[in-house]
């Protein structure tokens, strides 16, 4: 019988492809796109951050969540320090949620105060794919617009304490794989890892439409 990490990441796979290669991603990662349109992605990030990180603390103890909440993975400080080097110091007055961001980020916040097995998912669909995927968009931003290398503007993707990735995700898995639910329950999970994966797209799709490529 497959392991439940194995199983969510199977289940999970088309929505994950899809939100890797929408419009957007591919024509900000192909250098298509000038540094406004990923400040402008990154402005998103920090709502459905704040959303992730601001809950976690209520969640320490939850038998189901709190082995997750690990403050080694948190990136609000991270992202703050790169929108300030994006936006300029005065970046919180400009900030602006789009109405796909304010929906995921809503979701993300219901799960945390009503559905701990919710909040996990999220929390997976976030920062794994954040330690994994994350690490080319930060070497493409480094070569397209000559920020400094794991510098400010891309330290969003810098994990600095997680000195092995790799270990670190195999230990992620294995709190999955032992995660305190039963069956019903961790179909509902995998079940809110694609929907965590679909509101993803629903940004991107929207900063596609803010910053379509002239035909």
């Amino acid at each position: 019988m497959d392991s439940f990490s194995s199983l969510i990441r199977t289940a999970s796979h088309e929505q994950h492809t899809e939100a890797e290669t929408s419009t957007f991603m591919s024509d900000l990662l192909g250098g298509r796109l000038g540094v406004d349109a990923y400040a402008r992605h990154t402005e998103q990030l920090w709502f459905v951050y704040e959303a992730l990180e601001s809950t976690a603390g209520r969640l320490a103890r939850d038998p189901v969540a709190g082995p997750f909440v690990r403050p080694e993975l948190f990136r609000l400080p991270a992202l703050e320090r790169d929108l300030a080097h994006l936006r300029g110091p005065d970046w919180r007055d400009g900030l602006d949620a789009l109405p796909a961001t304010r929906a995921y980020a809503d979701r993300v916040r219901e799960c945390a105060e009503r559905w701990p097995g919710g909040y996990v998912a999220h929390h997976y669909t976030r920062y794994l794919g954040d330690l994994s995927g994350g690490q080319i968009i930060r070497d493409k931003a480094e070569r397209t617009w000559g920020f400094a290398r794991k510098g400010d503007g891309v330290r969003f993707y810098v994990f600095e304490q997680i000195a092995n990735p790799a270990a670190f995700k195999r230990g992620y898995r294995e709190l999955l794989d032992g995660i305190s639910a039963d069956e019903l329950e961790r179909q509902r999970i995998v079940l809110e890892c694609k929907r965590a994966f679909a509101l993803n797209t629903d940004v991107f799709r929207a900063l596609g439409e803010e910053f379509p490529l002239s035909a």
